[in-house]
């Protein structure tokens, strides 16, 4: 991509000409929040400016550059802070030759191996809105109307999933007491959201206790008869909840992971047996996670199942659905949902399947009174009794990202998400025909819905492939070449696929195989793109 060049010294912007001096430093700051005729009409030429930018980078067919990492990050080494404000024409020049040529097009059509894709159009308009609104959702008073529209979004899509009667949502949709979800950041802390209000339920107060919120874990597990708590779930759960059991005190080793079957779906007999352990060593368990679309593979856990044992135990059942809780918008495969109704909690991410942009997920709770246990309260921001947000949230400060999700729900529909979910759902079904049509290829396990995972195999070990009696010694040679074929293509940057590793396939659960890991949800990636993307890899394949 051609860029005018910018005012760069040792890659740091040059004020040049356009540098205010020290007597003007006033004035010049002034313009960067003045709304004037003048400012406005400035304004708009720079949002030309960025437009034309953006029109450029996400028309470039490539993934992204070929730039040596190293020669990168060199551009980025220096530490001190500019004396002057420099012109924002220069720096949107700095910008446009040296971020924005090399940030990875996530909108690309063969960019098919994260969760991140295109976003439509109104997004970028809405997000100019939301800015400028710059709203903050922590309190009634510095957000308003967007903390109601905040509430009847996650409303919106609570129903969709729970499906409570019409006067259930009438009940609690603005009620102050109720909280049928909160927006986050992302699944990460929608998860640790989820686990907190389940270890504070189930370790409350009780009999003069305050409650393990007040009093600590080891306190509230004393407390209890308890030697110790345990979070359950697969062999795939998400790293968050390693996350979570750090931060809640649970500890990583009383998260216990339970294998999983050829489909990537948890054993339910290991799970009951788990639970049966816990039980034995008077652990508490605080909760059970199943998931719906595991990141490696996208399968959905038996969720009926589990809540019945969930329930069995005592244990809070909490459902990341970070990925695959859009496919409730789909007639033809929200059956795959079944059981989600049964959560306790549920994580979805807006940013993935719901076609929103990085930094928005959200928790839902069945019990519109169950994050009353991670209530907290300020006098000079979170009230009690107030309409505020941030009395039930882990943050406090966040902006107003419901706007888009409100959006979303209401510009796409649930036939626009249906589309777009059937859509990505058959589009991967042609890459898995595709993949089995041609025999450098081997797919691993079938998809349950737009993630696929499968391998290069070399020509001398494709007969043996075929008849499913590769040897671990051949597995691990053909790990390796998958590995680096992987990391070629990423370095080329014209296509891009991930890269996992899976411990139980056809091969048994004792032979780690290296994966190639496609994710298809970009509505612009056809079955050419889906071509390109395999021929490339031939390609590459061909030269090693």
């Amino acid at each position: 991509m051609s860029q005018k060049k910018s005012k760069v010294r040792d890659h740091q912007i040059d004020p040049g000409r356009h540098g205010a001096s020290h007597n003007g430093i006033g004035e010049s700051i002034a313009k960067l929040f003045a709304r004037s005729e003048a400012a406005v009409f400035r304004e708009r030429a720079d949002e030309a400016s960025v437009s034309r930018i953006i029109e450029r980078y996400c028309r470039e067919p490539d993934v992204t550059t070929d730039i040596d990492l190293s020669a990168l990050a060199e551009r980025f080494n220096q530490s001190e802070v500019p004396t002057e404000p420099c012109d924002f024409a220069d720096y949107l020049d700095y910008l446009a030759e040296h971020v924005v040529p090399h940030s990875v097009r996530t909108c690309s059509p063969r960019f098919i191996g994260h969760m991140t894709s295109a976003l439509p159009y109104f997004v970028k308009l809405l997000g100019k809105l939301m800015v400028a609104l710059n709203q903050n959702q922590v309190k009634l008073e510095t957000s308003k109307a967007l903390s109601f529209c905040e509430r009847q979004a996650l409303a919106i899509v609570h129903r969709l999933l729970f499906d409570f009667p019409e006067g259930f949502y009438a009940q609690h949709i603005q009620r102050r007491e109720s909280t049928l979800g909160i927006i986050t950041s992302g699944g990460t802390l929608a998860n640790v959201t989820a686990l907190l209000c389940a270890r504070n339920f189930c370790l409350g107060p009780s009999n003069g206790f305050a409650g393990v919120e007040e009093e600590g874990l080891a306190e509230a597990l004393d407390h209890y008869g308890y030697k110790g708590a345990a979070v359950i779930g697969s062999s795939l759960m998400h790293y968050s909840f390693e996350k979570a059991a750090g931060a809640l005190g649970i500890g990583l080793r009383n998260i216990i992971k339970v294998p999983v079957d050829r489909d990537h779906r948890i054993e339910l007999p290991a799970l009951e047996q788990a639970i049966a352990d816990c039980r034995a060593r008077r652990e508490r368990v605080i909760a059970v996670v199943g998931i719906v679309g595991t990141t490696e593979t996208g399968a959905v856990d038996p969720l009926p199942e589990m809540a019945a044992m969930a329930r069995k135990a005592g244990a809070h059942f909490h459902v990341d659905a970070a990925w695959g809780g859009p496919l409730m918008f789909s007639t033809s495969h929200r059956h795959k949902l079944a059981g989600i109704e049964e959560a306790d909690s549920l994580t979805i991410d807006g940013h993935k399947q719901m076609y929103l942009p990085m930094g928005i997920g959200m928790v839902l709770f069945r019990n519109p009174h169950l994050a009353k246990v991670i209530e907290k309260q300020a006098q000079y921001v979170v009230r009690a009794r107030s309409y505020d947000l941030g009395r039930r949230s882990l943050e406090g400060s966040r902006p107003g990202m419901a706007l888009l999700l409100h959006a979303a729900l209401n510009l796409l529909g649930r036939k626009g998400y249906e589309f777009l979910i059937d859509e990505a759902i058959r589009k991967t079904q042609y890459m898995a025909d595709s993949l089995r049509a041609r025999p450098e290829f081997e797919v691993l396990v079938e998809p349950a819905m737009n993630i696929l995972t499968y391998r290069y195999i070399p020509e001398p070990w494709r007969e043996r492939a075929a008849a499913g009696e590769l040897t671990e010694s051949d597995n691990r040679i053909i790990n390796g070449f998958n590995e680096r074929l992987q990391k070629i293509q990423r370095r080329a940057g014209r296509t891009f696929v991930s890269r996992t590793t899976l411990n139980t396939t056809r091969y048994g659960k004792a032979v780690p195989v290296v994966a190639l890991r496609a994710v298809i949800a970009n509505p612009l990636t056809g079955e050419p793109d889906i071509d390109y993307v395999l021929n490339h890899q031939l390609q590459i394949a061909a030269t090693m």
